[in-house]
This record gives C-alpha cells, structure tokens and sequence, in this order.
C-alpha cells in the first residue's frame, strides 16, 4: 500500500512538472498568447482519468500562486490571476477534470483498442478543451470592460470572442488531434503502474467466466 502511495505521488508529480514545463511554449498574440499548457492539463487528465485526473493541474496552479515561475512565460502569482487571462486557470482545472471522469479510469485492456475506448477518451479530450473556455471568456469580459479596452466600434462580446476565442479554434483542434492518439497510447501503460492489481483480479475473473460458459456449452 506504501509503494503504490508513492507511485502515485510520483506520476502526479511528474505530470504536474510536465504541465509547468509547458510555460516556455508560448506565442504571444494579443492579450491571451497561445499556449501549450492548456492541452497539457487536459491530456494529464485524460491519462489519469477519474479522479486523479484533475490532481496534476491543480498541483500546478498552486505551484504558480505561491510564487513559482510556471504559469505562461514564466509567470506567477496573484496577479496573473487578476490579469486577463486569469479566468483560463480554474479553467484548466475544470478541463482536466472533466477529461478525466469522461475519459474514466485507464486499464491494461485498452491495449486492445476498441470504438468504444477511443470514443469516449476522444469527448473527454474535446470537452475538456471546450469547458476550459468557460471561465476564461467570463473574466475576460469582466477585464475587458472594467479596463476599458473594449473598442467604441465593437459590443463587448464580440471583442471578447475575437480576443479570446475565434483565433485559437485551428489551433486548439490540433492539439486535440495530437492529444487523442497520445492518450490512446500511453493509458494502458500507465495501467499497468497504477492499477494493476486491481485489473489483473478483473482480468482473472473475466477468463473464468469465459471458461466456465465454454464449458457449460459444451456439456449442452
């Protein structure tokens, strides 16, 4: 139970650094720059799925509030939360953990891929990159208008959209094309580390029962 404590602990955390390590990828491009981090914290949670999916983002987002350089180009604290693109945050943490409960928990039989598997890891994927959209877009609204830089000729909405939104839909489906073939891949892997145990007792069972219901049928 102590080793797989620790095993634990140690996926979470190295998941959680390869989020922070994706601070150094960053385009500026008005005041929300593209970023790579968003897919990262969706990925994690996909990977992970169930309940730990969202543990690796939030891990992150405490690293960067308490004063740690790894929110995008090498931000952090408060502040970047106050700014305009503070609300994109919670918004990975919400992302992840969607992606994760969507995705649900990996195990050793996704090495056999079915529809069924790749399906339901592909909504989690695209729902976690959508919802993340949710908070961002509301903080930005409300920055926007209290600093007065939404433009006399445009409504408030559609300078958010444009600024937050429409530009980033190529960009971020890519990533989505990218992260679904990757989680595919590795969840299974990471089956074998973290639930083990449990899907190898599941896996037993399913032979017997097969094997049983074999035989019965021959006796027939």
């Amino acid at each position: 139970m102590k080793n797989k404590a620790i095993l634990y602990t140690s996926f979470l955390a190295l998941f959680a650094a390869i989020i922070c390590v994706g601070s150094f990828m960053r385009i500026p491009l008005g005041p929300v720059p593209i970023v790579l981090q968003n897919a990262l914290a969706i990925l994690t949670g996909a990977l992970l799925g169930g309940a730990l999916g969202g543990a690796p983002t939030a891990i992150f987002l405490l690293a960067g509030l308490i004063g740690l350089p790894v929110y995008s180009g090498g931000t952090s604290g408060p502040a970047v939360w106050a700014g305009p693109t503070g609300g994109f945050l919670p918004g990975y943490l919400l992302g992840a953990i969607l992606a994760g409960f969507i995705s649900g928990r990996p195990s050793i039989s996704e090495k056999k891929l079915s529809w069924k598997t790749t399906i339901r890891v592909s909504l989690g994927i695209l729902a976690g990159m959508v919802i993340l959209y949710l908070p961002g877009l509301i903080h930005f609204a409300r920055w926007a208008a209290g600093a007065g830089k939404v433009p006399a000729e445009k409504s408030l909405l559609a300078y958010t959209m444009g600024a937050c939104l429409i530009p980033y839909i190529p960009g971020d489906l890519l990533k989505i094309v990218v992260a679904i073939p990757v989680a595919l891949k590795v969840r299974p892997i990471l089956a074998q580390y973290l639930y083990s145990d449990k899907n190898s007792k599941s896996d037993k069972v399913e032979k017997e029962e097969k094997a049983e219901k074999a035989e019965n049928q021959v006796e027939e």
